[in-house]
């Protein structure tokens, strides 16, 4: 008999809410991938919010909204969840048409394989089962709805200072808390100044200020500790480096969100324990020539920390924040005897589901995920009919590899004329750099006069002499991923505003309206407006954002 049914009933130490990750990297209840994650919750060495049943699910309809508002229905915006934004824009695009059942059966992309194809039919077998639980497991009892207070820290607090603090046991804290990393469990990272600590209603009321009060000045710090850094050597491995700390190579992939078997990329810095930093510190940055020592004989290493996905059917499934207000909640995962779901939806594209699904990962270790899914695709030969077909292959209903869940809609490929739209944040050096010209080069191709601008969705005809579209495209597309990266690690969108433009509005007054605002992030909110000739009426969406950590 399942207890955990509704996100209402999920108990926070329920390993479905706490453990969730995939093999491609997405964790929590809803499976964000990082790099979209961090749009709209707090992900770092001492939180991640993935984790947490409640920031995640409110992250889930943002970008689920956010879905809606480019593409314009709830079939794509669902389809998007998983094979991003810019990729179900470009099916639409191509076919000319919003209906979800020709874009299934007809678009043909070789990153559009079984899960991006069947994930909305899917999330209606869900709805379904969730709308029919007893039908599909018999009856059921449910979880009584969690309740807690929160408290706001005053300032970078150590878990076991705060414990004391408390008079509340470690047990209660972190089931209440499972965003909060392993780092701050074991005390080498604070929890962070502002963070909403969850506690159990036990009749104390807490407030920021009473914390304060059990606080000594000596507990309370203004920064975050930074645990000891390690720079990776040629030869290096997590277990030689784990041995060479004292401390097991699962703990070491534990504390840098690895898989023991992640390669390790020389020239990388990596957290390694504080204790053992002592000892070892002056062979902790060697020399950039010197080869790492072998490692003394250890015993095998243990299995990736990372759980395997689990079993396809029925999957759990996120639902939209539908038009109406009556649609269900989301379903959990299934009881032991379960019906099994095949779900298959028009005809396949050509090869396998995920031989060519391949991207550029954040880590090694995405890598070599990747790299796995290529091996067992290559074996499979034709598409997966079947959901349990496509797990024995490769990845769940997951994110899908090459798509990672991305939510930029910005199309940044070469049209077959060698020409490119101008995004935010973009320059004619730009352009000159990745494709290995001069500055000046571009400006003659394109008849423009020195010192003129290029705006926003121009077209600029670029010269590959030197420089294929792949790599050019690949270039371009890393500038923009580090770009909104840097910009996510400290801020987070937290809602949106309708902006009407006014007589003498244009792109500069759009993003002062509101510190810190990107150009590109703005016009991702509004891919299909010409923000470089704005006129008055235009109806703009704008993001809100606030700082990583402010509280609010």
């Amino acid at each position: 008999m399942r207890k955990c049914w509704r996100i209402s009933d999920c108990p926070q130490s329920s390993p479905c809410c706490r453990t969730s990750y995939s093999k491609v990297g997405a964790a929590g209840l809803w499976q964000f991938m990082r790099s979209t994650g961090r749009r709209y919750m707090r992900i770092d060495s001492a939180v991640d919010d993935r984790l947490d049943p409640f920031r995640s699910t409110e992250a889930a309809a943002q970008l689920l909204a956010y879905n809606y508002r480019v593409l314009g229905t709830w079939p794509l915006a669902l389809t998007a969840y998983n094979h991003g934004t810019a990729g179900v824009r470009r099916a639409k695009e191509t076919l000319g048409t919003d209906d979800i059942v020709r874009i299934v059966r007809s678009y043909n992309s070789r990153t559009f394989g079984f899960a991006s194809r069947n994930f909305y039919v899917s999330f209606l077998a869900a709805l379904e089962v969730d709308r029919n639980p007893e039908k599909y497991f018999g009856s059921l009892q449910r979880q009584s709805a969690v309740k807690f207070q929160e408290v706001q820290l005053p300032a970078y607090v150590s878990m076991p200072t705060l414990e004391r603090a408390l008079r509340i046991e470690p047990e209660k804290l972190r089931a209440l808390n499972p965003a909060l990393t392993h780092a701050v469990w074991d005390g080498r990272q604070r929890v962070p100044k502002a963070y909403r600590l969850r506690l159990p209603l036990d009749g104390t009321s807490w407030t920021r200020e009473l914390l304060a009060q059990r606080l000594s000045p000596g507990e309370m710090f203004a920064g975050q500790s930074a645990p000891p850094r390690y720079r990776v050597q040629a030869g290096d491995t997590l277990v030689r480096v784990a041995a060479r700390y004292g401390v097991s190579a699962d703990t070491l992939a534990r504390m840098n969100h690895l898989r023991v078997s992640a390669r390790l990329r020389v020239g990388r810095t990596i957290d390694v324990p504080e204790a053992a930093a002592v000892t070892v510190a002056s062979t902790a940055v060697p020399t950039p020539a010197a080869p790492a020592a072998p490692a003394p004989a250890a015993p095998a290493a243990p299995a990736p920390t990372a759980p395997a996905a689990p079993a396809p059917a029925p999957a759990a499934a996120a639902r939209a924040p539908a038009p109406t207000p009556s649609a269900p909640a989301v379903v959990a995962a299934a009881a032991p005897h379960a019906p099994v779901f095949t779900i298959s939806v028009g005809p396949a594209s050509p090869g396998g589901a995920v031989s060519a699904e391949v991207a550029q990962r954040e880590s090694a270790e995405d890598a070599a995920v990747a790299a796995a899914a290529r091996t067992r695709t290559a074996s499979a030969g034709a598409q997966p009919v079947s959901a349990a077909q496509a797990e024995a292959i490769g990845p769940a209903l997951g994110p899908a590899l090459d798509a990672e869940q991305n939510a930029d809609p910005i199309d940044y490929s070469v049209a077959h004329d060698d020409s490119i739209r101008v995004t935010g944040d973009e320059t004619l050096g730009h352009y000159a750099d990745w494709l290995g010209v001069s500055t000046a080069h571009v400006r003659e191709i394109n008849h423009l006069r020195f010192g003129r601008r290029v705006l926003i969705g121009q077209h600029i005809r670029l010269d590959f002499r030197k420089v294929s579209h792949e790599a050019f495209e690949a270039r371009r597309r890393e500038y923009h991923r580090e770009l909104q990266a840097s910009f996510f690690a400290a801020h987070r969108i937290v809602g949106t505003e309708l902006y009407v433009a006014r007589h003498g509005d244009s792109l500069w007054t759009l993003t002062q309206r509101a510190t810190q605002m990107p150009l590109w992030l703005v016009q991702q909110y509004n891919p299909d407006v010409d923000l470089a000739d704005l006129r008055a009426g235009t109806q703009i969406v704008m993001p809100r954002v606030e700082e990583v950590g402010s509280g609010g």
